[in-house]
């Protein structure tokens, strides 16, 4: 018999992933300085930090030496410690980033763990027009993690986020090296969230990347989930206010950090699904109907000979049998 055919992803999304996915190396450094010179855009980046000590530092250093000091792209560097036990703070601030610290900002309010509550607090302290925020667990840090994002904002007045994608290999404590490994809960969790509630975000290749850029002016309108689900929240509720066309990508290469153990990614997917249920909810489209769910899932690969990602959409099965008792069959023989 002949195959049966591949789905594809939704018209509006492959429009999108053709017209929205971007090189860094698409917009040389020098455009992005003339950008940012002639529209007087500010830029911010904001790492959030809890027991970073090993590599915070070098990150600073890398943004500081490469677009502060050398190229002027950015303008304000600031780490928001997030309770630090180690050096996090000392180190970073020994590197040359301003050092915030979580509860110390809005004082008010008393903080709470996670992620999304270091980012929210973080638009307290911070006055970029554009802010860019980057994960303090990265290793090999390039700059074009910062540059490569923030570049469609400076470039393009019509864009509103702009996130990183990259590979993502999984290192093993034995050493080894599973090229396409990580990102674990992103495939198992988000990536099907997303295909099949909000199908016009199936063409991000990295949902749940902590590299991301975007205008203050989107980010202060938009509510923050304070742990785990904060990537997926903003995504979410970014397309929501501002539609798919101001939403982008940047391919920046291969990203390098610290894995969690399969515990803590327990709880990273949990917090995830239900911020995604929140949504599915707010929305009310927790009983959706056929027109709301997109029954595909594309994923994606790098191909090796274009260096480009390649999107394979497949099909998602929801077949249910019956019941055994309802079968006649199966009556006439019990």
């Amino acid at each position: 018999m002949p195959a049966e055919p591949s789905p594809a992803l939704l018209p509006q999304a492959a429009s999108w992933l053709r017209r929205r996915s971007w090189s860094a190396a698409d917009r040389p450094v020098h455009t992005l300085l003339e950008a940012k010179r002639r529209t007087g855009r500010t830029v911010s980046v904001v790492l959030p930090a809890l027991d970073e000590e090993a590599t915070v530092g070098d990150i600073v250093r890398t943004i500081r030496r490469e677009l502060i000091e050398r190229i002027p792209l950015v303008d304000e560097l600031v780490v928001v410690d997030s309770g630090s036990t180690d050096d996090t703070a000392a180190v970073a601030a020994a590197a040359g980033a301003r050092v915030e610290h979580r509860d110390a900002i809005l004082p008010r309010l008393p903080a709470v763990p996670g992620k999304g509550e270091v980012l929210w607090r973080s638009l307290l302290v911070t006055h970029g027009d554009i802010v860019c925020f980057v994960d303090a667990d990265l290793r090999e840090f390039d700059p074009g993690f910062v540059s490569g994002i923030i570049g469609p904002l400076l470039t393009d007045e019509g864009l509103q986020l702009v996130k990183a994608m990259y590979d993502r290999p999984l290192e093993t404590d034995s050493g080894a090296i599973v090229p396409a490994g990580g990102g674990r809960v992103t495939e198992l969790v988000a990536r099907p969230l997303l295909n099949l509630h909000w199908p016009e975000l199936a063409g991000f290749v990295q949902p749940l990347g902590g590299e991301y850029a975007a205008r203050r002016s989107l980010l202060e309108r938009l509510p923050f989930p304070t742990g785990y689900g904060v990537e997926l929240g903003l995504l979410v509720d970014a397309l929501e206010l501002a539609g798919l066309d101001a939403l982008a990508q940047v391919d920046v290469g291969v990203r390098h950090h610290r894995h969690q153990d399969g515990q803590a990614l327990g709880r990273m997917a949990a917090t995830i699904y239900r911020t995604a249920l929140e949504r599915l909810d707010r929305t009310h489209r927790l009983k959706a109907s056929a027109d709301l769910v997109h029954p595909h899932l594309t994923q994606f690969t790098r191909d090796p000979e274009t260096r480009s990602f390649t999107a394979h959409t497949h099909s998602v099965t929801a077949l249910e049998r019956p019941p055994m008792h309802t079968v006649p069959e199966y009556a006439t023989r019990h």
